[in-house]
């Protein structure tokens, strides 16, 4: 959901790339509950953020 890291909100973050909210919405429940299963929660934006940065998926090189 790099996307939605990028924007300002998650109406901006889907019309970029051409999905719903609602897709958006799934994306992150499913990847917090998968982060929290592994007890790593990330309830927030800035949380997922984080561990998107901790596990190589973005660098702030890229921001």
């Amino acid at each position: 959901m790099i996307a939605w890291f990028a924007s300002d909100s998650k109406t901006v973050a889907a019309a970029s790339v051409h999905i719903s909210v609602g897709t958006i919405n799934t994306h992150l429940t499913r990847i917090r509950q998968k982060y929290s299963a592994v007890g790593r929660p990330a309830p927030t934006k800035a949380a997922l953020f984080a561990r998107a940065l901790q596990d190589g998926h973005t660098k702030l090189d890229d921001w």
